[in-house]
């Protein structure tokens, strides 16, 4: 049985809707999904409702956005139930920071030259979902491409350290993350770690307190050897492993379901929600 626990949605930034990610994975074979989207659980109802008439199951997600010693940090979390009020209050919290942080971004890339108008960028990010530099990047990607001036990875530098637009997201520290995630009822897995800016911070992340690593994820460049060395971390430390493939669209490199991911953390993973 095929696996993916990081998967994005419209209700982020990503481009499906829950129904075509579900028809996605049915064709890839894929029995276990998650939703991970970023700052929001609004479309696990919907799959849990698509679920319940198929044979796939669904583990109820969501992906934060975190910082740590000045840089940023993914945490997925994962759940039995994403209903907890004090979850869906922060949750709400952290998309209007989100979204006051990308209009900052837009402001920058103006200033610079750069031809992005916020209504665009609103617009695609549509739904209830924070607008993030994911979307300002698509309409910048889409505006630009026919005009041969940028490229996606030209895109990209704008919101990399040094560019035009980089704004770090400083709103949610990463030990506030892990502890919002355990008191609602959750498990926290520190996402994509070789995708870190200074991957030399994963073992102060990891020793807070008891969380899981994501270890199968789909990296651009040495993918397997990021992979098996992950894999020996969670070994050693004896941590849930967890993986996906990052899905956010059609464009994405890494389709639904193509990382291998083994059971075993999955069966783990269900067994500590459900006496949490």
């Amino acid at each position: 049985m095929r696996i993916d626990l990081h998967i994005h949605t419209v209700e982020s930034d990503g481009v499906c809707s829950v129904a075509e990610v579900f028809e996605a994975a049915r064709r890839h074979g894929v029995g276990i999904i998650s939703l991970t989207d970023h700052e929001s659980t609004q479309g696990i109802a919907a799959a849990e409702e698509l679920a319940g008439k198929s044979s796939m199951k669904i583990v109820p997600g969501v992906e934060l956005l975190t910082s740590f010693q000045g840089q940023e940090v993914h945490l997925l979390g994962y759940y039995k139930n994403v209903d907890h009020p004090l979850l869906q209050s922060r949750l709400k919290e952290l998309r209007e920071h989100r979204t006051a942080l990308a209009y900052d971004m837009v402001k920058l890339l103006q200033q610079g030259g750069i031809g992005v108008k916020w209504p665009d960028v609103e617009k695609a990010a549509g739904g209830e979902g924070a607008v993030s530099k994911g979307h300002i990047m698509r309409v910048l990607y889409q505006k630009e491409r026919f005009s041969g001036k940028f490229d996606w990875g030209d895109v990209g530098a704008f919101f990399q350290p040094g560019g035009m637009a980089y704004l770090p997201f400083l709103e949610h520290r990463f030990e506030e993350a892990v502890d919002l995630i355990l008191a609602t009822g959750g498990m926290p897995v520190l996402a994509h770690p070789g995708l870190l800016r200074n991957p030399g911070i994963v073992p102060k992340l990891l020793s807070y307190r008891r969380i899981g690593l994501e270890v199968y994820y789909g990296y651009w460049k040495e993918r397997q050897a990021l992979i098996d060395y992950y894999a020996g971390v969670a070994r050693e430390k004896a941590l849930l492993a967890t993986g996906g493939s990052d899905f956010h669209g059609p464009f994405s490199t890494v389709k639904i379901g193509q990382i291998d991911v083994p059971l075993k953390g999955v069966q783990i993973l269900e067994d500590y929600l459900e006496i949490h």
